[in-house]
């Protein structure tokens, strides 16, 4: 119609809704007249009217629910990409451990098992141990532990002769490592000889039986296995060593109290004696018998040269044990305590640390012979000095440290040391554990 005002068109493309202006963007309130308030309300009336029929003429309220909504599937998207990200990564962590699993079952399946081997606990082997048995699994996994022939056929079939090669071929590398792995656990320290002659005869004899299909042991697979025999021997060895120095060396201790008794008795021997000479000297002197005290004097000289070599040798007992002990269930991981005992039986100085001051006993790392465990004592200690639990009372030797960390500790320091175990088995705390005991 003429004249009549027609709002243009709007579209949700075209249209910006902005949001209302808050109380302080506003305009301050205009003074309003007494006479000049009913005007001032009836337009402003008028103009709400028309505000509202604006709205209610291009669905204003819907663009703005619309662009709400918007908002709100933005978000429900951010959330499930999120999530969508978290079970890839799950997924692939899934396969992974799929693909170990699935090598751990290929490599199982010609016999080889992860068995407990003697140079496990050796704190010099045990890495040489883990490089051999990992050479040993990559050859069997990549199928170059035994050879056989490629051209024999089975019913005058090569594929037949293909699958019978294969499954041959299989059975006697599980004879063989079945024979290797029991050869390790038969071995002692005094019969590498008998055991590597046991684990060559199997080879031979599985050679000699598979003959018909060219089969053979992969030299380097077969010095592999030897090497795991003379590692699990070395340490054996070593271990048997130890025992031996250790019964010698309680000997040793017990004639080193024999020694001290006597030391003690000899030097009280030598202060009655020099003080009795000592007055005679005092008495020929005052007689003016210079002759004789002369003689008396180099009697004196003779008993002072003899207690300043017992007294050296007394200073020399620094014979003992070194032990690295730690309890789980009572301080927790990372805190092993480090100290030295001279007692003929080393353990019962853990036995009586593990008795009634704490809940469970102790677990040890370490306990060996040293001709200075003073020395070596206060080396670790001065080592781990700024970890110590008690930094008030020196006496206290529990340390914030590893049994690995200690372990270095002892080779930066040339400490040889035979048998080290860097893991706390705690049995009486895992057994006595509530998540352990309700499984």
């Amino acid at each position: 119609m003429d004249g009549e005002f027609v709002d243009p068109p709007l579209s949700s493309s075209t249209v910006e809704v902005s949001p209302a202006p808050s109380f302080k963007d506003q305009a301050p309130p205009q003074k309003v007249k007494r006479w000049g308030a009913k005007k001032v309300a009836e337009d402003l009336a008028q103009q709400n009217t028309e505000l509202r029929d604006i709205i209610a003429r291009h669905n204003l309220e819907d663009i703005v629910e619309l662009a709400r909504s918007k908002a709100r599937l933005e978000q429900d998207v951010a959330r499930n990409e999120h999530a969508l990200l978290a079970i890839q990564q799950d997924a692939e962590s899934t396969n992974a451990q799929l693909i170990n699993v699935r090598a751990t079952a290929a490599i199982q399946n010609t016999g080889l098992y992860d068995y407990e081997h003697p140079a496990e606990s050796s704190a010099k082997l045990k890495n040489e141990l883990e490089a051999v048995r990992t050479e040993v699994k990559r050859l069997a996994r990549e199928k170059q532990a035994i050879r056989a022939s490629s051209g024999f056929t089975f019913n005058n079939s090569a594929k037949e002769g293909q699958k019978f090669v294969k499954q041959m071929s299989t059975v006697m590398l599980r004879a063989y490592n079945a024979e290797a792995e029991n050869c390790v656990k038969a071995v002692r320290a005094g019969n590498l000889e008998t055991a590597t002659k046991r684990l060559d005869k199997a080879r031979e004899m599985i050679e000699r039986n598979t003959v018909l299909i060219d089969l053979h042991i992969n030299n380097k697979y077969h010095s592999l296995r030897l090497q795991e025999l003379q590692l699990a021997t070395l340490h054996l060895q070593a271990v048997a060593a130890e025992k031996e120095e250790e019964r010698a060396r309680r000997e040793e201790l017990r004639e080193q109290k024999k020694a001290e008794a006597e030391l003690a008795r000899k030097k009280e021997q030598l202060d009655r004696e020099k003080a009795r000479y000592e007055e005679t000297y005092r008495q020929l002197v005052e007689q003016g018998d210079s002759e004789g005290a002369e003689r008396i004097q180099s009697k004196l000289d003779e008993l002072s040269e003899e207690q300043h070599r017992v007294e050296e040798y007394e200073a020399n007992f620094r014979l003992g044990h070194v032990y690295v002990i730690s309890n789980l269930g009572a301080f927790g991981e990372g805190v092993v305590k480090i100290g030295m005992t001279r007692r003929q039986d080393p353990m019962d100085r853990v036995r009586e640390l593990g008795d009634a001051s704490v809940p469970f006993r102790f677990d040890v790392h370490a306990m060996f012979f040293t001709e200075d465990a003073v020395g070596v004592e206060t080396m670790l200690h001065r080592h781990f000095a700024d970890r110590r639990l008690n930094k008030v009372n020196g006496r206290k030797e529990f340390f914030y440290a590893t049994p690995d960390e200690v372990l270095r500790a002892l080779h930066e320091h040339n400490v040889e040391v035979v048998t080290y175990e860097t893991v706390a088995k705690a049995e009486e705390f895992r057994m006595s554990s509530p998540k352990i005991t309700n499984e």
